[in-house]
């Protein structure tokens, strides 16, 4: 049966334990290759900082890496921190990768620091007040459209004669779901990790939205959290992974992903345990007919254009295969 939304992937760029830094990096590649192949419509890299088990803290360059080794797969930011970077920054690098692989490329903007107090510190990172004015600021000097007595208006954007691949709001409580329909950008909504309903929010972004050159109508995305395995029992042991090493993150331990045999030894506090069960409900585990069912009942639900899904598996070859098994059981067309 075929699928009613395009179906598209995160990639955390997780440095599992018992591997190098290059092992994660060669594996977004061999990932991204992989999605190309399978059919999936984009690819997004996320920006973290001062965490070990992740390796996506510059996306711009695991965007021109991956865009270099495929051929039909959008590459892009999801999202990129604006509120981390001085806005020249980000439009002198996403015009560069636009230009580098045209058509092929996607901005995704978040208002979050990526990191905790310390890593923001450390960024000289701006405050979630200031991200209207840095957006603002963003597309004012892609559309050259600073006033002629401001400072800026005397600063060209380099590379010239290209303008910024389409931009996508990143979203988790529906606030910022009003201003990208008014923007005209794509929004997408992270229920891989917020319990607010997703519904709500793609409503007030399609009834504020303003057509664009980038967007001639509403576009939406759902992100997913799921871990699929041939049997139920695979999947929800292979799960213990993400499971705990959330719960670890979220109590101040910091580590990388850890195998599933130690995940499953591991014994947590009455703290950690809460994480889990609190967070649990939002991680979709099983197999493939289930999760395939699963994924079409939230996208329907949401109203949903497409479906991003980022998977959590210490195995790369495992991922991979997870990313592979939900791709057939949803009915999505391989590229030749």
């Amino acid at each position: 049966m075929s699928v009613p939304f395009r179906l598209s992937l995160q990639d955390l760029a997780p440095i599992a334990q018992g591997t190098s830094t290059q092992e994660a990096m060669a594996e977004t590649v061999r990932l991204a290759q992989a999605a190309d192949r399978l059919g999936y419509e984009r690819l997004w890299y996320a920006e973290h900082h001062g965490m070990p088990s992740i390796a996506s803290s510059v996306p711009e360059i695991l965007i021109g890496s991956a865009a270099s080794a495929t051929s039909g797969i959008r590459i892009g930011s999801g999202g990129v921190m604006l509120l981390n970077h001085a806005p020249l920054r980000i439009a002198e690098a996403y015009r560069t990768l636009e230009a580098l692989h045209p058509g092929r490329i996607d901005l995704g903007l978040g208002r979050a620091p990526g990191g905790d107090g310390y890593a923001m510190r450390a960024l000289r990172s701006g405050s979630g007040e200031e991200f209207s004015a840095y957006l603002a600021e963003l597309m004012a000097f892609d559309e050259e459209s600073f006033p002629a007595d401001h400072p800026y208006a005397r600063v060209p954007v380099s590379p010239g004669g290209i303008t910024l691949p389409p931009k996508w709001l990143l979203g988790s409580s529906g606030a910022s779901a009003q201003a990208a329909g008014q923007l005209g950008f794509g929004y997408a909504f992270a229920a891989h990790f917020s319990h607010t309903p997703a519904a709500p929010a793609f409503v007030a972004y399609r009834e504020a939205f303003q057509p664009t050159a980038d967007f001639a109508e509403p576009r939406t995305i759902l992100c997913l959290s799921v871990i699929c395995a041939p049997t139920t029992e695979e999947a929800k042991f292979l799960a213990t992974s993400q499971a705990v090493s959330w719960a670890l993150f979220v109590t101040g331990e910091q580590r990388q992903l850890m195998p599933p045999e130690e995940a499953a030894r591991r014994q947590l506090s009455p703290q950690q345990q809460q994480v889990i069960d609190h967070q649990s409900s939002l991680w979709l585990v099983g197999n493939p007919q289930d999760m395939a069912e699963t994924i079409r009942a939230k996208a329907s639900e949401a109203g949903a254009d497409e479906v991003m899904i980022t998977t959590t598996i210490h195995s790369y070859d495992l991922r991979r295969r997870s990313y592979a098994l939900l791709a057939e059981a949803l009915g999505i067309t391989p590229r030749a």
